[in-house]
C-alpha cells in the first residue's frame, strides 16, 4: 500500500501553496511528487494552470451539495463532461502514484464524502471506502483545539476550527452520506476509531482483507504492544502527526470527557443521537 495523504488538498496546498510533503520537503522539490506529476501529466508535470483548472472542475462537481446528483446514474449527471474531466485527472494521479511507489493499493485519506461519490462514476478506478468513525463528542472536541499546521510554507498557520454544533452537523452529514454510498454499491468497510486503537493488528488485517491484500506476520512488525514504528511517507496533506517518524504510542484519546463542557456534550449528543446509537456509542459517552 502507498499512503498518499489527503489528495483532495493536493491542488491548493501542494501545487499552489507549495506546502511541505510528509517527507519534510516542499511539494515542488519532493522527488516522489515531482516524478508522480510528470508521470501523470507529462514533462510539464504540476502547473498552476492545471491546479486552477481542476479546482474549477471541483467547484462544479465535487461539493457536498452535489451528492444527490452524484447518487444517480452517470448518464443522468447534468455536468457529465466536467465530471469526466475531473475523474480523468484523479485516475491519472492514482495510476502515477501506484506506478512510482510500486504499490498495488493507493490510500487516499481525503475526508469529503463527495469525492468518493465522484469516484464511483469511474469504472476504471476500483474504489473501496474504509469508513472510519469516532464518537461525535471526541470529534467535536478535536475541532475546537488550536493546532499549528507544520506543513505551511510561510509563517505560523493554524488548522481549521469548528464550533461544537457545526462539528456535530458535519459529522452527521458525512457519516450518513458514506452509509448511503455503501447502499449504492460502493464497497465500504466500517471501522470505529476506538476499536482500531484497542486492537490495531486485527484492524489492519481487516483493512488488508477488504483490499484483497494478503498479510503476513512480517508485514505487521511495525505494530507492537501499544505502539507503532513509522517510517517517512510522502503524504501530500493530512493530520500534523504525519510528520512524525519512529516509535509512537497508540492509545485511546478520551480527553473530551473531561475537557469538553458538559453542556456542549449534551448538545452534540442530541444532534448526533441516531448515528451514535447505530455505531455503538451511548448518549452517556461509553463505547
Amino acid at each position: 500500500m502507498c499512503s498518499a495523504g489527503e489528495l483532495i488538498n493536493l491542488l491548493r496546498w501542494g501545487i499552489l501553496d507549495d506546502e511541505r510533503c510528509g517527507c519534510g520537503e516542499p511539494f515542488s522539490t519532493c522527488g516522489f511528487w515531482t516524478t508522480v506529476g510528470r508521470r501523470a501529466f507529462g514533462v510539464s508535470g504540476w502547473t498552476r494552470p492545471l491546479a486552477q483548472r481542476l479546482l474549477h472542475l471541483r467547484s462544479r462537481v465535487d461539493r457536498a451539495r452535489y451528492v444527490p446528483q452524484l447518487s444517480r446514474a452517470t448518464s443522468t449527471h447534468p455536468r457529465g463532461g466536467e465530471l469526466a474531466a475531473y475523474l480523468d485527472a484523479y485516475r491519472d494521479v492514482y495510476a502515477a502514484v501506484a506506478d512510482v511507489s510500486g504499490a498495488s493499493v493507493v490510500v487516499d485519506s481525503s475526508k469529503q464524502a463527495s469525492l468518493a461519490y465522484c469516484l464511483r462514476h469511474d469504472d476504471d478506478i476500483d474504489v473501496r471506502v474504509v469508513h472510519v468513525v469516532r464518537d461525535s463528542r471526541g470529534v467535536a472536541y478535536s475541532w475546537t483545539k488550536e493546532m499549528a499546521r507544520p506543513e505551511a510554507a510561510e509563517g505560523r498557520q493554524l488548522m481549521t476550527r469548528y464550533s461544537p454544533v457545526r462539528s456535530a452537523l458535519l459529522w452527521d452529514a458525512n457519516n450518513a452520506s458514506l452509509a448511503v454510498l455503501g447502499r449504492l454499491g460502493t464497497p465500504r468497510l466500517l471501522m470505529r476509531y476506538e476499536d482500531f486503537v484497542q486492537n490495531p493488528r486485527a484492524a489492519v488485517r481487516r483493512i488488508a482483507g477488504f483490499a484483497d491484500l494478503p498479510v503476513s506476520a512480517d508485514d505487521l512488525r511495525f505494530l507492537g504492544a501499544g505502539h507503532a514504528d513509522l517510517t517517512t511517507s510522502h503524504t501530500v496533506a493530512g493530520n500534523p502527526m504525519r510528520f512524525r517518524t519512529g516509535r509512537i504510542e497508540l492509545r485511546r484519546d478520551d480527553a473530551w470527557r473531561q475537557q469538553l463542557p458538559r453542556r456542549q456534550q449534551r448538545v452534540i449528543s442530541a444532534l448526533t443521537a441516531p448515528l451514535l446509537a447505530r455505531y455503538g456509542y451511548s448518549l452517556g459517552g461509553t463505547a
